[in-house]
C-alpha cells in the first residue's frame, strides 16, 4: 500500500470527501454538477462554493480547490431564462383557462412566482456550470493549465 493509498484512507476515515488527486483520470459529471447545483464544491462536497449570492469563492475553504477559474458568464441566466419561461408560460395558460381569473390577479401571482423561481435558480444554475466546467477540467480546472484569468498576478 503507498502513501497516497494511506492518505485517502484516513481522510475517509476522519469522515471527509477523499481528495481529488489529478492523475488525468476522468471526473464524475454527474457528482460535480449536483454539487455544483447545491452550491457545494465539485471537488469535496462539503465546502460551500458561494461567497455571497452569486459570486464563487476563490477556494473551496474544506479541500482547496480552486475554483477562481470558472467562467459562468451569461449561461446560468440564459439556463433560467429558458427553464422559469417553459415551466411558467403553460401553467399561466392553463390556470387562465381552468380558473378563469381577473387579469391583474392572474399577473400578479405569476409575476411573484416567476421572480421567485428565478431567484432560487439562478445560483444553482451558476453552481452547476462551475460543477460542469470543474468535471470537464475547462478554463484553467485541468492540472498545471495556466489560468487565463490570472495573468500579470
Amino acid at each position: 500500500m503507498d502513501a497516497s493509498t494511506t492518505d485517502d484512507s484516513m481522510h475517509l476515515a476522519a469522515g471527509a470527501a477523499a481528495p481529488d488527486h489529478d492523475h488525468g483520470h476522468d471526473r464524475d459529471l454527474g457528482q460535480a454538477a449536483w454539487r455544483g447545483f447545491q452550491r457545494r464544491c465539485p471537488a469535496c462536497g462539503t465546502g460551500p462554493m458561494m461567497k455571497g449570492y452569486l459570486q464563487v469563492r476563490d477556494t473551496c475553504t474544506v479541500c482547496g480547490e480552486e475554483l477562481h477559474h470558472h467562467r459562468a458568464d451569461d449561461g446560468p441566466a440564459w439556463l433560467t431564462i429558458i427553464l422559469v419561461g417553459h415551466l411558467m408560460a403553460p401553467v399561466l395558460g392553463w390556470a387562465f383557462m381552468e380558473f378563469r381569473p381577473d387579469p391583474m390577479v392572474l399577473t400578479a401571482i405569476f409575476a411573484i412566482g416567476t421572480v421567485a423561481l428565478s431567484l432560487w435558480l439562478l445560483p444553482r444554475f451558476k453552481g452547476l456550470m462551475v460543477g460542469f466546467q470543474w468535471a470537464k477540467r475547462m478554463h484553467g480546472f485541468a492540472p498545471d493549465a495556466p489560468d487565463p484569468a490570472r495573468k500579470g498576478a
